[in-house]
């Protein structure tokens, strides 16, 4: 469990969502919606916000099929991840997805909801983090 910034990422062809948590609180709050051409962000406009942020790591959603296969997203986003952590040295997680964008345009009537399903994914990011006992 880290205690400090970590981003996550709701991945898509045409939008990224990124949300930004924070491990002593488990916090998430929405930062920004990336535009992506065919999955590939502004890498500028990334690494600025990873300099302003400094993560410790990136959490970045898993699109799996309800019946936990692949879906035809899976290898893009995990591919999106490696890259992630390529780029900048930082350790990145997966972490199924299912239903976020849906669970987020529930609770908003936002056009684009990508940063509220980046804040759910690492919402489930923490719920799934086993305490550290002292």
């Amino acid at each position: 469990m880290t205690s400090g910034v970590i981003f996550g990422f709701d991945y898509g062809t045409h939008h990224i969502g990124l949300a930004v948590g924070q491990g002593v609180t488990q916090t998430a709050s929405p930062l920004t919606i990336l535009p992506a051409k065919q999955g590939i962000p502004n890498w500028d406009t990334l690494s600025k916000l990873v300099l302003e942020w400094s993560p410790d790591r990136f959490i970045v959603g898993l699109p799996i099929n309800m019946d936990e296969t692949d879906s035809p997203m899976s290898a893009r986003a995990i591919k999106f991840a490696r890259r992630l952590s390529g780029r900048f040295d930082l350790p990145y997680e997966m972490i199924d997805e299912r239903l976020s964008s849906v669970e987020a345009r529930a609770l908003s009537s936002k056009a684009r909801v990508d940063d509220l399903s980046a804040v759910l994914i690492l919402e489930t990011w923490f719920q799934n983090q086993i305490p550290v006992s002292p």
